[in-house]
C-alpha cells in the first residue's frame, strides 16, 4: 500500500491491496518544509507516521467491505511489531523520493 503525497496537499491512496508493505512516496517538486498533508507526519527524510483513520478515506481506496477487514487485520499486525504510535494513532511508514 503506497500513500503518495503531490505538492499542493493532494494525497492518494495507491496499491490499496498490497498490505504487506506501506510506505509514503513524495512526488518531486514537494516541498517538504513548507507543504502539510492533514495525518501524516515526516519525522524525517526516511519515517513519516499516517494517521490510521486517514487511509480509508484517500482517494484510491476500493470500496468494499474485504478491503476493510484487510486493512483492520494489517493494522493490527503493525500494532503487534511496534509499528503504531499509539499516542498519534498513526502508522509508522517509510518515506520516498521519487522524481
Amino acid at each position: 500500500m503506497i500513500i503518495e503525497c503531490l505538492d499542493g496537499g493532494v494525497v492518494r491512496l495507491t496499491e490499496p491491496n498490497d498490505f504487506r508493505r506501506f510506505k509514503l512516496v513524495l512526488h518531486a517538486g514537494v516541498h517538504t518544509g513548507t507543504q502539510s498533508w492533514n495525518g501524516i507526519t515526516l519525522l524525517d527524510d526516511r519515517d513519516g507516521l499516517v494517521s490510521i483513520d486517514l487511509v480509508p478515506t484517500l482517494a484510491g481506496r476500493p470500496d468494499d467491505a474485504s478491503w476493510d477487514r484487510q486493512y483492520a487485520e494489517m493494522v493490527a499486525k503493525a500494532r503487534k511489531h511496534g509499528w503504531i504510535d499509539s499516542e498519534r494513532q498513526a502508522i509508522r511508514a517509510h518515506v520516498e523520493r521519487i522524481p
